[in-house]
């Protein structure tokens, strides 16, 4: 019974995809933000560890990108690892960082998309950081999608840090702090942002049925679209990510009113 229903699965759902691309509306989100929840929950659910978990989920990430290219989409931001994430017992944070190492090396070797590192990257072993400096440089001149990879990730520290820097700036152009406090404004802090110069997420999809951001891209989500989808990480399927561009397209976009 099972592998009867897997076989009409096979056969249906290809032909379900292709009919929504053809029907898919001209509105789709030029950046898309996505967190990459719940490969712990997917490995423990399947009787594995939590590396194999991890490894699924990143075996995920090339057919998501694939997904992007097809329907236009410029600029993707993948949440890979919080800063929350950095406090996790060495036993399960080690394996974890050598597989996020190891993912974004092999999305740079595809020299289909540029990469770029987002996140707080001095909390990261020099060894990891120096693998996304170095996918990076080797993307640099690829004419494809934007791909933000955000390792040690957080919304509240990156907001600090974009004041930080604004401060750094200021200061170095010998401004007061009262004459800062008469010029700043949202613009001089986005100038500031992880993102700088890239157009705001339309559109953030979260995985495995949570509904909350937890932090992500808080700065700039404040006027995004939001779809959270039940199904775990590694079992997210191309017909996911179509019916999340197609419930985007859908929407009337009311602008954070």
């Amino acid at each position: 019974m099972v592998d009867w229903k897997r076989g009409v699965r096979g056969v249906l759902y290809p032909a379900y995809e292709a009919r929504m691309l053809r029907r898919m509306p001209d509105d789709v989100p030029k950046h898309v933000g996505v967190m990459l929840d719940g490969n712990r929950r997917w490995a423990k659910a399947v009787g594995r560890d939590t590396a194999h978990g991890h490894r699924a989920g990143a075996a995920n990430i090339e057919p998501l990108l694939g997904w992007c290219d097809e329907v236009g989409i410029e600029v993707v931001t993948l949440w890979l690892l919080s800063t929350d994430n950095l406090n996790r017992p060495e036993e399960q944070l080690a394996p974890l960082l050598e597989i996020i190492g190891e993912a974004v090396a092999s999305l740079a070797d595809q020299q289909r998309w540029r990469i770029h590192p987002v996140g707080a990257l001095d909390l990261l072993p020099t060894s990891l950081t120096q693998r996304l400096k170095a996918a990076e440089e080797a993307t640099r001149d690829v004419d494809g999608m934007l791909v933000n990879v955000a390792v040690g990730y957080g919304g509240r520290r990156e907001i600090a840090d974009a004041v930080r820097s604004l401060l750094q700036e200021a200061s170095a152009k010998g401004m007061s702090m009262e004459e800062l406090a008469t010029v700043i404004d949202v613009e001089h802090i986005a100038e500031h942002l992880y993102t700088k110069g890239q157009p705001d997420p339309d559109l953030v999809i979260r995985t495995s049925g949570e509904q909350r951001l937890g932090g992500f891209l808080l700065w700039q989500s404040a006027k995004s679209e939001f779809y959270f989808c039940e199904a775990y990480w590694p079992d997210f399927r191309r017909i996911d990510f179509l019916r999340a561009i197609r419930a985007y397209a859908l929407r009337e976009r009311r602008y954070g009113a």
